[in-house]
């Protein structure tokens, strides 16, 4: 397969990674969301929460640019089962449990106030993004034995078991074990986060194509790593993940047992089998022995409608030319000054 790996990495580290000014600020603005929840809840007279925890693609690290800034920062909140009760007592639903958070975030200074969704609390921010806090409580349970566990359950149409952390754990772990390397956010990830662009590289896609979280686990179980070869990775990755919902469009939740992600006939898993086929047929050049670079990295520029690759060709193009005339220069000038004959001085006069 003809080699693109250093454009590649070029194209994941200059428009695909999310850059840490970037990242720093939705950390600044995920903290000051933790300020105004306790505050609020503080002032409605309701316990405070017992932890925050960050999760989803900005916890993995596997965010990916957006020209709209439309980011999507999850950071769960967790109750004490005990602290989520009503004014008479009562257990709160999902519903009142959400209530209650969204009450406690709103502030005048928002154009738009918190909304209650399925699944959290969203707070959106002029910038584009917006912040999801889900909503957890924390149940102890006794067996028949005496012996107590824990367990998280989100607010969602109903109380449902989930666990957040255990899925960064699993990702990272993954990341760590499948990687053959240790440098740049090690290779599972970048995969991850170019699979990830690939998807949101066309505005028509992204509400019919698979979620991040989806593309996720898929990318985990489906991944080829390629040593020293971020092309060949990707490539093999988006074939291997193709075949597998050629086989089965079903993808199950990776660490909560009997929840599926996306169904047997699901349409955005589907969407994702399509878009693939699509691009590696497109990237089909790329296996001819006689490929030459410039289609090699006209192919990718068509997968993540971009020019990136064919520009950054061009321009390490020019460079290297000129690099090389700077070079030839110097070489003829070396040369005529060692050819040129010595001056000879005769009764003070200098002859050539």
């Amino acid at each position: 397969m003809h080699n693109c790996h250093e454009d590649m990495l070029a194209f994941h580290d200059e428009k695909v990674t999310l850059p840490d000014d970037e990242r720093r600020e939705m950390r600044t603005r995920r903290d000051a969301n933790r300020t105004r929840l306790r505050a609020g809840l503080k002032r409605e007279g309701h316990p405070a929460p017992s932890k925050f925890q960050s999760q989803g693609s900005y916890a993995h690290r596997t965010m990916v640019q957006d020209p709209d800034k439309d980011y999507d920062i999850d950071d769960g909140v967790y109750f004490e089962e005990a602290d989520l009760k009503g004014p008479r007592g009562g257990e709160l639903t999902p519903a009142g449990a959400k209530a209650r958070v969204r009450d406690a975030l709103d502030d005048p200074q928002f154009s738009q106030p918190p909304e209650i969704r399925t699944n959290c609390v969203r707070v959106y921010y002029k910038a584009g993004y917006h912040v999801d806090v889900p909503v957890y409580r924390i149940v102890e349970t006794t067996d028949f034995l005496g012996r107590t566990s824990t367990h998280y359950e989100v607010a969602s149409s109903s109380w449902k078991k989930s666990d957040p952390a255990a899925v960064t754990d699993w990702f990272n772990e993954n990341n760590v074990s499948k990687s053959p390397d240790t440098t740049n956010g090690r290779q599972l990830r970048r995969i991850v986060r170019l699979l990830k662009a690939f998807a949101r590289s066309r505005a028509s896609w992204r509400e019919r194509i698979a979620s991040g979280f989806t593309i996720t686990v898929l990318a985990v179980e489906c991944y080829r790593a390629g040593h020293g070869r971020d092309d060949e990775a990707l490539y093999y990755t988006m074939a291997a993940i193709r075949d597998r919902l050629n086989w089965d469009l079903a993808v199950q939740h990776p660490v909560v047992d009997g929840e599926l992600l996306a169904t047997a006939d699901d349409a955005k898993t589907k969407c994702l089998r399509e878009k693939l086929d699509w691009a590696l047929d497109r990237l089909e050049v790329l296996t001819h022995w006689n490929c030459e670079h410039a289609d090699a990295l006209k192919a990718w520029d068509r997968v993540f409608a971009t020019s990136f690759f064919g520009d950054r060709d061009s321009q390490v193009s020019t460079d290297s030319s000129a690099s090389s005339a700077g070079g030839i220069a110097a070489t003829i000038g070396e040369t005529e000054t060692s050819t040129r004959r010595p001056a000879v001085h005769h009764n003070g006069r200098r002859l050539a």
